[in-house]
Parts: structure tokens; sequence; C-alpha cells
């Protein structure tokens, strides 16, 4: 529950370098997440280039964090592994909070940025990427060491809860 409570959106990082092992356990809590059907229709593109990073400042309109990241983390849908349609959107959520989660837990900061549903952005990326038709960028997630701390927010909210009805 801390790291749930505790996760903030960062995006100033220091240069330290995040290890290959530590993405792969941001990937493996990724990984975890519940899916429709179990139909896990996640794909991850990896990116630690920094000329790629800086690219996609270029076509993301609020990725200028990505200029000091480490990693960032195309998190996309695979349209093929449907079994219902529509919830891999749902699905992909899911596993991109659950890396936020771990990211916190290794004591990253990272920040969520959308892509889906603004067409411009997923068009842009899949060019980019040269991605398949069937394959959809989600979420881009920026990773770093921390360079910036911030309060948790206190956002339980007891008005939101409703019991049985409206």
């Amino acid at each position: 529950m801390k790291e749930i409570l505790n996760r903030r959106s960062i995006r100033k990082y220091t240069d330290e370098k995040i290890d290959t092992l530590v993405i792969g356990d941001l990937l493996k809590a990724a990984m975890a997440a519940p899916s429709a059907g179990n139909e896990q229709p996640w794909e991850f593109i990896v990116i630690k280039n920094k000329n790629t990073l800086k690219d996609l400042t270029k076509i993301h309109p609020y990725a200028s964090m990505l200029k000091e990241a480490d990693t960032a983390i195309i998190v996309c849908g695979n349209l093929n592994k449907q079994k219902f349609e529509g919830y891999w959107a749902q699905d992909v959520s899911a596993a991109t909070e659950n890396i936020l989660i771990e990211a916190e837990h290794k004591n990253l900061g990272a920040v969520w940025l959308g892509v889906y549903p603004t067409e411009d952005r997923v068009k842009s990326i899949k060019a980019m990427f040269n991605l398949p038709n069937y394959i959809i960028p989600f979420s881009i997630i920026s990773l770093g060491y921390k360079n910036e701390e911030k309060e948790p927010t206190n956002r339980y909210d007891k008005s939101k809860i409703h019991y049985e009805r409206w």
C-alpha cells in the first residue's frame, strides 16, 4: 500500500543509469497485471537511446522530461491477442500502473504519458517505431532516479463512495 500512496509523477531525474535487471523487474510487474480473459495483450518497447528519447519529445507535447530520463517504456496493446474486443485498453492500463508502482518500490521516478486515444500521438509513434497495424501504442512511461521529491497527497474522498445505489 505504501508504494501506491507515495507514488507521484516525477519529471526530474539524476544521471544515474537504471540497471537492466531493474527494468526487467518493472516489466515483470507489468505482465503480472490482470487482463480480460487472461489475454495479456501487452507489448513493450524499452528505449534507452538518448536520441530516440529526444525524438519522442518532438511528437508528444508533454514529454519534455524524456530529455533527462534514463529510460522510457512504451506500453502497447496487441489487437491480435484480444479475446474480448476493446478490453485491451483496460489491460494495458493496468500494466502501465503496475510499472509505476514497481518504479516507486525501486525508488525510481516515473511519469505516465498518455498516447492512446489521441490519434496524432498514436500515428506518430506507430510511424517512428514502425509498428504493425495491430499494435497500438497506449502510454509512454518516463523513468529515472529521482531528482525531485514530492510529498504524498491524500486523495481519499468519502463523497466518491456510493453503497448499493447512487
